[in-house]
């Protein structure tokens, strides 16, 4: 039975992509932010199918801190039950913010979540994606189009614009996925980034301001289900061989930005290993 990590599972596109992958077959570990939800997660999904595999880690993977702590908890499991091998990690957990907020490192909190997360999750599980020659996927969006990183201000503290850092957030996710195929492709890893539309889900409705709060709320009504997204990253963990494309929307390969290129892969991955405090190191061919 092949294992998938899923950050975001207990609520929205995780909870469904966790659902459906569950039904298929796979040891799904989900990560959910609260106790109650992550609960309420596997209550769900395992009273639908009782053949399931379904369990729900709680971390806010907005801390870094947090995002080791889980990590380490989660290769225990790996390491004990799956013969230290994952097939895929799907970064799927993300924020929007009305205003300008900071994690404990001071770290604007749409770059943290929506990005470093990811990144420093991928980092600790790299050993076991790494045995399986698994999978990396991101949630990603079309709003990376039309922007570019603010390489002097990224956490766009001079002048914020919430609309803009989200956008800024996206573009690092394919960027990071396309530092990671141009490092780890030769050892068997891919990565992938999901554009699940507009979805109907809660994530303009959590920790956002009034306006923000309404805008969405009438926005995501014109949304599909969480279940249409879902079968993308069905399709890129099922797939074999490994699907070569970079960037997904209804299972099909979608043209991105010009701006994700090797140079800015490059660069974005030495200022997020330096916000990490990590250093990926060199690659070795399996």
């Amino acid at each position: 039975m092949k294992t998938v990590v899923i950050t975001g599972a207990s609520s929205g596109i995780g909870l469904e992509i966790s659902r459906l992958l569950a039904r298929k077959g796979f040891n799904v570990l989900g990560v959910g932010r609260s106790e109650a939800n992550c609960r309420r997660a596997e209550e769900m999904i395992l009273s639908g199918n009782a053949n399931a595999k379904f369990t729900c880690y709680v971390a806010d993977l907005m801390q870094q801190r947090e995002v080791v702590k889980v990590a380490d908890e989660i290769l225990s499991y790996l390491d004990g039950n799956c013969n230290g091998e994952l097939h895929a990690l799907i970064n799927n957990a993300g924020c929007v913010r009305s205003w300008y907020m900071t994690t404990e490192e001071g770290y604007e909190q749409q770059f943290a979540l929506n990005h470093l997360a990811g990144f420093l999750l991928t980092y600790k599980l790299l050993p076991a994606l790494k045995k399986a020659r698994g999978r990396v996927i991101m949630t990603g969006s079309q709003s990376h189009k039309g922007i570019r990183i603010h390489w002097n201000d990224v956490m766009l503290r001079r002048r914020y614009n919430p609309l803009t850092a989200y956008k800024q957030s996206k573009l690092c996710n394919i960027l990071f996925a396309k530092g990671l195929n141009d490092r780890y492709a030769s050892a068997g890893i891919r990565a992938y980034v999901v554009d699940p539309g507009l979805v109907n889900t809660d994530i303009g409705n959590k920790e956002t301001g009034a306006l923000v709060n309404f805008i969405w709320s009438l926005r995501k009504r014109h949304g599909v289900s969480p279940e249409i997204p879902a079968k993308t990253y069905a399709f890129l963990c099922e797939q074999e061989p490994t699907p070569e494309g970079l960037y997904y929307y209804l299972c099909k390969e979608k043209s991105y930005s010009r701006q994700v290129t090797a140079e800015n892969a490059n660069r974005l991955f030495g200022l997020s290993e330096r916000l990490c405090g990590i250093h990926y190191g060199e690659v070795q061919s399996l």
